[in-house]
């Protein structure tokens, strides 16, 4: 049989949200640094300031959307085809509920407009597939996704992850706890990245009051190497994190002093 009388093959859209025709934007501009050209040595960046705006009509359909999801056990979630364009935009980060999708095999986030994802994705035990794929403005992720042991396949834009080892963006500087009684469920995300900071990346205890100690680590991630970002309740808790992935920064860091390997 030639090319020419081979059946035709069919391949299934594995991300309809790209095709939608409503109108509306989904997605802001990001212009944290360069997504298309390697960033200079001297470079520099910082936390999206986003806060979520939690009486939103996307907020509130989005936490429907997780409850029908928990209420019927399914296996995949891929709630933005379920929402306007507009409602998308209005999403930044996702609820902490999102830890009770404990059935939840595939998490789809195609083309969101998120700034940062909860801790409390580590919870979701079953999830094997996560695909927040051209998430333009979604730079790291929280350590606690590597609690989600069954993970083995994502697909990310990884141009647009810190670090990265196409063009080497830089990392925002993390700073060391201070002396200040802090609420640690409402913290300033250009300060600490996250707006939540309640329990330890590393142990789940208790984070201290006058906030977490911070620390960048770069590790694979099912497919991906992902710029993860560390809450931890000590010091003794951030020396027990393991190495960086092979070709980029070798152990935690703050983001500061730090130089990258080259490009690849």
């Amino acid at each position: 049989m030639t090319d020419e009388q081979l059946p035709a093959r069919v391949y299934p859209n594995r991300f309809p949200e790209a095709v939608d025709s409503r109108p509306g934007v989904s997605q802001d501009f990001c212009d944290c640094f360069s997504q298309i050209r390697v960033n200079s040595s001297g470079a520099k960046t910082s936390f999206h300031a986003e806060v979520q705006d939690t009486s939103a009509p996307g907020w509130l359909r989005l936490l429907q959307l997780i409850e029908e999801a928990v209420a019927d056990g399914r296996e995949e979630f891929r709630p933005l085809p379920e929402l306007s364009p507009e409602e998308r935009r209005q999403i930044v980060t996702l609820p902490a509920s999102i830890a009770r999708l404990t059935a939840v095999r595939t998490l789809v986030l195609y083309g969101s407009n998120l700034v940062r994802i909860p801790p409390e994705i580590g919870a979701m035990t079953s999830l094997e597939e996560f695909s927040p794929y051209t998430s333009r403005r979604l730079h790291w992720f929280p350590y606690e996704i590597t609690r989600c042991a069954r993970l083995a396949s994502s697909t990310v834009s990884t141009r647009s992850i810190y670090g990265n080892y196409k063009y080497r963006p830089p990392f925002p500087r993390l700073l060391a706890p201070g002396d200040t009684v802090l609420d640690l469920e409402c913290l300033p995300p250009t300060r600490w990245g996250a707006t939540e900071a309640r329990t330890c990346s590393v142990c789940a205890g208790p984070v201290p009051v006058t906030g977490p100690h911070q620390a960048w680590l770069s590790r694979a991630v099912a497919t991906d190497v992902l710029p993860m970002l560390v809450n931890a309740c000590s010091q003794a808790c951030l020396g027990s994190l393991p190495p960086g992935a092979k070709g980029h920064i070798p152990a935690p860091h703050r983001g500061v002093g730090i130089e990258q390997p080259p490009p690849r």
